[in-house]
C-alpha cells in the first residue's frame, strides 16, 4: 500500500462512518419522536392529573420542555409527535409484551426505516393502504423526501391500482410493487410533467424523445423499477429496409429487453402491428436463450382499449399505455378507482 492509498482508504473509511453517524442520528430522532407521541397518549388517556392541564397539555408540556433546554419541542411539533404514535400504533403494539414492558430501544428502532420528513409526509395521507404502500416503496427505492412528495402528488398508487385486478391492489399496499410478471411493470398512464416541456398545441416525437433523454433519470424513476437504459433510436435491418426502435431499455428484474415507441396523438391498429414486429425481431436475433420474452409499450396521447384488445392476442407482451406531459388530478384519478371499485362490486354482486 502506498501513500496515496492509504490516504483514499481512511478517507472512504471515515466517509463510510460519518454516514453511518448521520443515519444513526436520524434513527435516533424518528425514534424519540415517536416515543414522545406514545407518552403523551398514554398520559392523556390513563394520567392520574390528566384533567388538571386539560386542553393546554401541549402548551404547558412545550414551555416546560424548553426551560429544560430540550429542542424542537413547540406545540407544533408535539402534536406532529402525537399523530406519529396514532398514525402508526403498530410499531409498538407489535412487539411482545416483555419488549413493551421494557421499554427495548433496540426492537423499537428495527421498526423504523425511513426519516423524520419521511414519515411527516406520509402521515398526510388519509388512506391506510396508500400510506403502506408508499411506505414500503420509498424504503425499497431509497426515495428523498422530494421524490416520495412527486410520487404522491403523481398520483402512483392510484396509478398502479387502476392497471391491476382488485385482488392484486390490496397486495400493493402489503408488499408495494412486485415485479413478477410483464403486466406489472406498466402503468397507465405515464407522468412526464418533469420533462418542463410548455404547453403548446403539438410537438414532434423527436422533440418528446429528446426530452426524455435529457431527463433520462427521472423517466427512469417514472417507468419503475429495475429498468437500465441501452439505446435510442436502435436501428435493426430486414431484406435491405431498416427500422428504428425509439428507445431500447432492459429490465433486470424480469430479465428482458423493453422497448417502447413514442405515439403523439391517437393509437392505431398499424402502432400495435409495428411493435409486434420489434418484439419478434428482438425475441428472435436480439435476446439470449436464458432470457425472457422481449416486452414492448406504445407509448400514446389517446388509446382506446377496445382497439388494444381485439389488435392484440391475448397475454400478449405488447402493452399501450397513455402518457400525460402535466400532473393529473389526484382527485379525478381517486374517483376512478372508487367507480373501478365500484363496478367491481356491483359485478360480484349480479354473479352471486
Amino acid at each position: 500500500m502506498n501513500f496515496e492509498t492509504l490516504v483514499q482508504t481512511l478517507a472512504e473509511t471515515h466517509q463510510t462512518f460519518q454516514q453511518q453517524a448521520v443515519q444513526s442520528i436520524n434513527s435516533s430522532l424518528v425514534l424519540r419522536n415517536y416515543l414522545f407521541g406514545y407518552y403523551i397518549v398514554e398520559f392523556e388517556q390513563k394520567g392520574n392529573d390528566r384533567a388538571q392541564y386539560g386542553t393546554r397539555l401541549i402548551a404547558s408540556l412545550s414551555d416546560r420542555l424548553k426551560t429544560q433546554g430540550i429542542k424542537s419541542c413547540s406545540a407544533s411539533n408535539l402534536r406532529n409527535f402525537r399523530q406519529f404514535y396514532q398514525t402508526y400504533p403498530e410499531i409498538y403494539q407489535a412487539l411482545p409484551d416483555e419488549f413493551r414492558n421494557d421499554r427495548s430501544l433496540t426492537q423499537l428502532s428495527q421498526k423504523i426505516r425511513l426519516s423524520w420528513t419521511h414519515y411527516q409526509t406520509l402521515m398526510s395521507l388519509a388512506n391506510p393502504d396508500e400510506r403502506r404502500f408508499y411506505e414500503i416503496e420509498t424504503a425499497a427505492n431509497q426515495w428523498s423526501t422530494r421524490e416520495l412528495d412527486r410520487q404522491i402528488t403523481a398520483a402512483l398508487y392510484e396509478r398502479l391500482a387502476l392497471s391491476r385486478n382488485p385482488d392484486e391492489i390490496k397486495r400493493l399496499a402489503t408488499q408495494g410493487q412486485i415485479i413478477t410478471a410483464p403486466r406489472d411493470a406498466i402503468k397507465d398512464p405515464y407522468i412526464l410533467e418533469f420533462l418542463e416541456l410548455q404547453q403548446r398545441p403539438t410537438y414532434s416525437e423527436q422533440e418528446l424523445e429528446t426530452a426524455i433523454i435529457n431527463k433520462l433519470e427521472h423517466f427512469l424513476l417514472e417507468l419503475g423499477k429495475g429498468f437500465l437504459f441501452e439505446a435510442r433510436q436502435k436501428r435493426f435491418s430486414f431484406e435491405e429496409d431498416h427500422f428504428y426502435v425509439d428507445l431500447v431499455f432492459y429490465n433486470r428484474l424480469l430479465r428482458c429487453y423493453v422497448l417502447i415507441d413514442l405515439k403523439l396523438d391517437k393509437l392505431t391498429h398499424q402502432d400495435l402491428g409495428q411493435m409486434q414486429m420489434y418484439v419478434n425481431y428482438f425475441d428472435r436475433f436480439v435476446k439470449t436463450p436464458d432470457e425472457n420474452p422481449t416486452i414492448g409499450i406504445v407509448l400514446c396521447k389517446r388509446k382506446k382499449d377496445a382497439l388494444v384488445e381485439l389488435t392484440l392476442p391475448k397475454n400478449s407482451n405488447i402493452f399501450a399505455a397513455q402518457y400525460q406531459l402535466y400532473l393529473p388530478s389526484k382527485e379525478e384519478l381517486q374517483q376512478q378507482l372508487q367507480e373501478a371499485a365500484q363496478n367491481v362490486t356491483s359485478s360480484d354482486s349480479n354473479k352471486a
